[in-house]
């Protein structure tokens, strides 16, 4: 080695030696510095000891000693985690330590002068061994408790205001309110104003069982979890406390107008029960749920078993059809309320939406509902979300949800329309597709008489997708159901009755039905079209669906009825209207007494769950009066009015109904457009006979029909995207409830959605009771399972106890409220 590099070592070996002396005596320093600290904290409690406790002054007085300067001239925390815990080293002796002159020495095998692994000692109180972390924190300005963080550490806390130390702890018998509230454990009152009228009832759902969660881990290095996250994760949501909301005074009498205005909106409520078609016997009693595995799939949903003719016969008379026991017999055997019974109906409810006190006392009554659910909100949302955070493996993307508003032609996006019809252009191009002018067209042949190629195809040209050019403009809206603008093109591939039988759109059903399963919990239900022109549509369209195969556990089927009279007449289809109620019910009632007589559509009827109204409501028409023509007097150009078209259907889809219930068949319910746009009786005549609607955004011009629709719990399929596109922008959308970055709606309000459009859907009460749990007919939390909805029981408490509340207010405390809906 030559001399230069034994210079460099020597250098190196003497500035390393300086360095570890210089080292171990600031170490040393520091140390002596501590325990200097510790004996001054020491000497400072055995001096306040005699002195006689803490007086709220001394109290004061320890705060704010909080951060001492050390001897270095250094601020010093306490509790801080970046330095040794000396407060544990002047606590009392316990197994393995020794007292010296007041401090704790600690002998298993760590040197003397040394300070212990940072360990947070344990308090005692009540029988209960508890951690400094474990205290309870009182609530500062910057971290309301409604609104903090349940996840910040109190030992890490760098807050002055908000640190917790052993000289600053606050007594475990006298808990800071503000917390208590968040937990759902103290009255409002105790920490609001006095002047505000509100009152807070703090009560626990009761719990039937605990479970301690896999993400709540033991004392890793002293360092403790968030008390309030800990809580909640240990528990099942059923353990949740929140704040209950009591707004009405509780010596809150109506004044004499008010009961008036009240005993007016009960025969409202009442008048809808005698109307509206109920089971006999309740699906969650005809089908016990035991087994909660996922329900076994259909494995032939198209076979056919005979079933023989009944004796039952019905006659249609005065548009309705009429059933009775067999033909000689002169038995009603469905009695439903006539024509005049139901226009004098609605023109009362029409009368009592109009009342100005009535109009006045229902806007305040909506009004406070919303200032309910706002306070709910300030109050519990942390709650809510917390509690979601405990049902494992649930989010808003894997709970189930049901498009309850989609069209059958419109199910596919432009996208796959478009892949599609390229996709049979280059693959099939000399399939013969239509027949027009007496010629019969390749499809090849249709694109080159429309000088179209597939390359020259894209979703610009296609035009499909509704803009602002379909505003107020419903024929344009229709419009965009043709690619690029051409019929022909519609028929061949968005229409079942054509040359080739619908088989181009049972193949893009197909695969949209694929989409729907590879995403599993999303389902749909597709509405498709009669028309009414002639009775042989049903058994086409059943023809169909069974010769494609189009089934899914994914999908059911609405049947949609355009209101198309008008342009039936004027083409000379029709003669009357009694003509289209033929078309469309009598083929019905034929299948429901006889199914061997049309076995396709008796197989289809099993995936059918309900019946639609759909066309332009905005345009004008004449309110119909208890002294309307018949049906068959009905031979005018005119189209009739909403109300008219409602009642009829109604009536035989309740005979229909009835008749299908004693056979034990499948029932449809009664679901149209309605309140979209036009006049508001839609919305009074769909009040009286259905059980959901779809749109209904009208109802904000309606104060008292809004608040008979939330008394009455009606369903609102709702569609902002549709609506923006033809009558109502999204800002303005009375019930903002799709995209949560437009309306910053949380994950408690999309799951809420979500379950809601399961429980308004048409699937069978056994795909339900898997989808949302085995009770999901009962009312308020019992009903819930958070495990497959990620709705907290919270959230399912204070609707079901805010709309009892208003129901007893309505009947002047008189209502019965039933466990199970109805």
């Amino acid at each position: 080695m030559d001399a230069y590099a034994m210079h460099l070592a020597m250098a190196a070996l003497v500035g390393a030696s300086f360095v570890a002396v210089s080292a171990y005596y600031m170490h040393r320093k520091t140390l002596t510095q501590l325990l200097e600290f510790a004996k001054t904290v020491e000497r400072e409690r055995d001096d306040n000891s005699d002195a006689g406790g803490s007086s709220p002054q001394h109290f004061k007085k320890r705060r704010s000693h909080g951060r001492r300067k050390g001897s270095n001239g250094y601020y010093i925390k306490h509790g801080s985690a970046s330095l040794p815990d000396v407060t544990a080293i002047s606590g009392g002796g316990i197994d393995g330590e020794e007292k010296r002159n007041g401090h704790v020495l600690y002998v298993e095998g760590i040197p003397a002068g040394l300070p212990r692994l940072h360990t947070l000692p344990e308090v005692k109180s009540a029988g209960h061994v508890k951690r400094p972390g474990s205290f309870i924190r009182s609530t500062s300005p910057k971290s309301p408790g409604a609104s903090a963080s349940a996840f910040d550490n109190v030992e890490g806390s760098d807050d002055e205001d908000n640190m917790i130390d052993e000289d600053n702890m606050i007594d475990n018998s006298k808990p800071d309110t503000t917390y208590l509230l968040m937990n759902g454990n103290a009255d409002i009152k105790d920490v609001l104003p006095q002047h505000i009228n509100a009152n807070v009832e703090q009560m626990p759902i009761p719990a039937s069982s605990m479970i301690r969660s896999h993400s709540v881990s033991g004392d890793l290095h002293g360092v403790q979890p968030d008390p309030i996250a800990a809580d909640i994760l240990r528990k099942e949501p059923e353990q949740e406390t929140f704040a209950r909301l009591k707004i009405s005074p509780i010596a809150e009498v109506p004044s004499p107008d008010e009961v008036d205005s009240y005993i007016i909106l009960q025969e409202c409520l009442e008048m809808r029960k005698r109307y509206l078609f109920k089971e006999a016997i309740a699906p969650w009693e005809k089908e016990i749920i035991s087994d909660p595995s996922t329900p076994k799939p259909n494995p032939d949903p198209f076979s056919f078993t005979p079933e023989g003719k009944s004796d039952h016969y019905f006659r249609m008379q005065d548009g309705v059809i009429h059933v009775y026991p067999n033909k000689d017999s002169k038995e009603d055997l469905f009695p439903v309320a006539d024509a005049t019974m139901f226009f004098t109906d609605l023109h009362h409810i029409l009368r009592v939406v109009a009342i100005g006190n009535i109009r006045t006392l229902c806007h305040h009554r909506l009004n406070l509902l919303e200032q309910k659910f706002n306070l709910h909100l300030m109050l519990n949302a942390d709650r809510e979300f917390l509690a979601q955070k405990s049902a494992p493996h649930r989010d808003f993307y894997n709970v189930r949800k049901v498009d309850t508003h989609v069209h059958h032609s419109a199910c596919m996006n432009q996208k796959h329309l478009l892949r599609f019809i390229k996709s049979k252009l280059r693959k099939e191009p000399d399939e013969v597709v239509i027949f027009r002018d007496g010629t019969y067209l390749t499809l090849k042949e249709v694109f080159e008489s429309l000088d179209l190629t597939g390359y020259d195809l894209n979703v610009d040209l296609l035009d499909v997708h509704a803009d602002k050019s379909t505003f107020h403009r419903f024929d344009k809206f229709n419009l965009k159901y043709n690619p690029c603008g051409q019929s022909r093109l519609r028929e061949i591939f968005l229409k079942q009755d054509n040359l080739i039988q619908g088989r181009f759109l049972g193949e893009l059903t197909k695969q949209v039905f694929s989409d729907l399963v590879a995403s599993k919990y999303q389902m749909a239900e597709y509405r498709i079209s009669i028309y009414g022109r002639k009775q042989s549509e049903w058994d086409q369209l059943a023809s169909w669906i069974v010769n494609n195969e189009l089934y899914s556990e994914n999908v059911v089927w609405l049947i949609q009825l355009p209101r198309l009279y008008n342009i039936y007449k004027e083409m000379g289809i029709v003669t009357s209207f009694q003509n289209i109620l033929d078309n469309i019910f009598i083929p019905l009632f034929e299948v429901t007494v006889d199914p061997d007589s049309h076995p396709q559509l008796h197989v289809f009827l099993k995936q059918v769950v309900g019946l639609d109204l759909v066309d332009d409501e905005s345009k004008p028409e004449r309110r119909p009066t208890k002294h309307m023509p018949t049906p068959a007097q009905w031979t005018n150009v005119f189209n009739p009015a909403f109300s008219y078209y409602v009642y009829y259907c109604y009536a035989n889809l309740y005979t229909l109904n009835k008749l299908r219930e004693s056979k034990g068949m499948t029932t449809i319910k009664f679901r149209p457009h309605s309140g979209e746009a036009g006049d508001t009786d839609h919305l009074a005549a769909t009040f009286l006979t259905c059980h959901n609607i779809a749109h209904g955004i009208n109802l904000r011009k309606s104060p008292v029909l809004q608040y008979l629709y939330y008394l009455a719990q009606i369903g609102l399929a709702m569609s902002p995207l549709s609506n923006n596109s033809l009558f109502l922008d999204y800002h303005r959308n009375p019930f903002p409830i799709i995209a949560a970055s437009v309306w910053k709606l949380s994950s408690c309000d999309l799951c809420e959605i979500a379950r809601n459009s399961v429980y308004q859907s048409g699937f069978s009460h056994a795909l339900k009771s898997h989808w949302i749990g085995k009770e999901y007919y009962k009312r308020g939390p019992d009903g819930n399972d958070i495990h497959k909805t990620n709705v907290p029981h919270i959230r399912l408490e204070f609707r079901y106890t805010i709309w009892r509340d208003e129901m007893q207010q309505v009947y002047l405390g008189k209502a019965v409220i039933p466990k199970e809906v109805d």
